[in-house]
This record gives structure tokens, C-alpha cells and sequence, in this order.
């Protein structure tokens, strides 16, 4: 998040609790088994207990992905939806390099929150953006929170969005995360659930586990089925998509949907949305055409 934030979507032009619910329920007709609420950060709703709640009615897994922050505020409904799997993000284990990363003074709250998570029996995975220059010599850190805790370490390759001051000199590889664990550590590969976006590892006899989402040297794009459904309505069928598709307004007119959400579907690219050689970009700014990070949200 930029220190000053960013301009704010009308709050008409954003699904209502009772839209999220209706168009999720269409998606878990069309199939989908799983639901994951992201962002920005969905906790700073003011009703995000109720969307939370409808949603565990629906015959899907339900998750959470989130900055900590809000945790404790929110841990009895998720108890009571049933939500027993939560992703953290949390670039860092050292409390200056968080307020320089984040820009706000919260390091020992997401801490504690995590403690609280782990404490209460939540499967806790942790999200680690690895960039050259800003954190990759916290890898064996993070590493080492597995020995005792039965925390889930998920390195993240450095993507590039609008607005994010990507280049490819940040890129700390897979094949970089991996090499610098197995260079003091004996790892043992672990089975990848279908579909999955991670490479799955655990080093032996360490409680809990690692994984690398090597979205840029080594991508998963033939297997991924990731939808996402931005709050404002828009469904985009790869994180890199350029294009959307509207369904809030068709919705609030009262149309049928499923024919979009199809179309939708069936237009998504082979490849990143459709970018060709994603690692050798010169300047996100410059040529990635999409919403920032920050904006996507879902």
C-alpha cells in the first residue's frame, strides 16, 4: 500500500454482502468448491462477518487471505464459518524492514496474531514476496519458524503489477529460494494437490512446511483454475488479465450471468494473461497494462 493510500471506489460502484453471496452462489453452481477472500485487505469492511458467514453456507471451502492486522477482531466468526485455513502476508522478520515495507507501525499486532491463529488450531500459511535487494537473506529466517511451529512458509516470486516498482533485477528465483534453504538444510519434496500454485517442501524433521510459487521462472498457468471476482464486480480470469468482464451491472439489471462468467472462461490466454516472456519485462509501469495489486482485491 502506498504511504498515501489510494483513491477509493465509490462505495455504489462495490458489491453489497448480499451481491458477494448471490454471485458466489452462481459460481458454486458452474462448479467451483473453493472460496477465497483477498484483497487490499477484506477485514477493513465493515461487514465483513456477515460476508464471511453467508459464504460458509454454500458448499465450498472457505479462506481468508489478509494482512493480520485485524485478526483478533475476527477470529470468533471465523471459528463460526468454519474458516480453519488463513494466508498472512508478512514480507519480514524484522520490525524496521516491516514499517519500511508496509508503512505502518503494526509488526508486533500481526505477530501476535499469528501466535493467537496457531494457538487456536488454524492452518497458517504464511506469504512471503522474496525480492532481490529487500529480503531474500530473511529466506533461512522464515525457514527456521518451521522447525517448532506448524506454520506454512510460502515464498512468493516478485510479480509485477501497475505501480509496484517491479523490475527483473528483483526476481529471486525458485530455483535462488531453493538453493539457499538446500545449502544448509536436507528438503524432502512433498505432493502437490492438483491445480496447485505452489511447489511444496518441508525440511527433515521440522514441524512445519515451505512451498515456492514460482510464478515468473517456472509458471503453472496450464494447470491454474483460479478465478477472481474484484469487489467491484469484475471478474478477471487471470491475475494478469487485461480484460474484465462486468457482472455486478448485468447482475443489478436483473440479466443471467452464467453466460458471461463463461465467456469469460473461455477467453483467458495461455500465458499471464497473455504476456509473453514475463520475466524478461523491462518496466511494470510501463508495460503492464492492469490494475495495481492493491486494486484487484476479491
Amino acid at each position: 500500500m502506498p504511504e498515501n493510500g489510494v483513491p477509493l471506489t465509490p462505495k455504489d460502484n462495490l458489491m453489497t454482502a448480499s451481491e458477494v453471496f448471490q454471485i458466489a452462489r452462481v459460481f458454486t453452481r458452474l462448479g467451483v468448491d473453493k472460496i477465497r477472500l483477498t484483497g487490499g485487505e477484506p477485514l477493513v469492511r465493515k461487514d465483513a462477518a456477515e460476508i464471511i458467514l453467508s459464504l460458509s453456507v454454500l458448499p465450498v471451502k472457505l479462506s481468508i487471505t489478509t494482512n493480520g492486522i485485524l485478526i483478533d477482531r475476527y477470529i470468533e466468526n471465523f471459528k463460526e464459518a468454519g474458516l480453519s485455513s488463513l494466508n498472512l502476508s508478512l514480507d519480514t522478520l524484522k520490525r524496521d524492514q516491516f514499517l519500511k515495507i508496509t508503512k505502518r507501525d503494526e509488526f508486533d499486532t500481526v505477530l501476535n496474531n499469528i501466535d493467537l491463529l496457531l494457538a487456536e488450531g488454524f492452518h497458517v500459511k504464511i506469504n512471503v514476496v522474496v525480492q532481490k535487494g529487500v529480503n531474500e537473506k530473511e529466506i533461512l529466517d522464515f525457514i527456521e519458524w518451521t522447525k517448532n511451529e506448524a506454520v506454512h512458509i510460502r515464498f512468493i516470486e516478485f510479480m509485477p503489477f501497475a505501480g509496484n516498482s517491479w523490475n527483473k533485477e528483483s526476481i529471486f528465483s525458485y530455483k535462488d529460494i531453493l538453493n539457499r534453504v538446500q545449502a544448509i538444510h536436507s528438503v524432502e519434496k512433498l505432493s502437490d494437490k492438483p491445480h496447485a500454485t505452489s511447489k511444496a517442501f518441508k525440511v527433515k524433521g521440522y514441524k512445519g512446511t515451505f512451498a515456492v510459487i514460482s510464478s515468473m521462472t517456472d509458471n503453472f498457468c496450464a494447470s491454474c483454475n483460479r478465478l477472481r471476482l474484484t469487489a467491484n464486480g469484475k471478474m478477471k480470469n487471470c491475475l494478469f488479465s487485461k480484460g474484465e468482464a462486468d457482472l455486478l451491472t448485468s447482475f443489478r439489471k436483473g440479466e443471467v450471468i452464467e453466460s458471461i462468467i463463461r465467456q469469460c472462461i473461455q477467453k483467458k490466454k495461455a500465458v499471464h494473461g497473455g504476456i509473453e516472456n514475463i520475466q524478461h519485462l523491462s518496466d511494470a509501469d510501463r508495460d503492464i497494462k492492469n490494475r495495481s495489486m492493491i486494486l484487484i482485491g476479491g
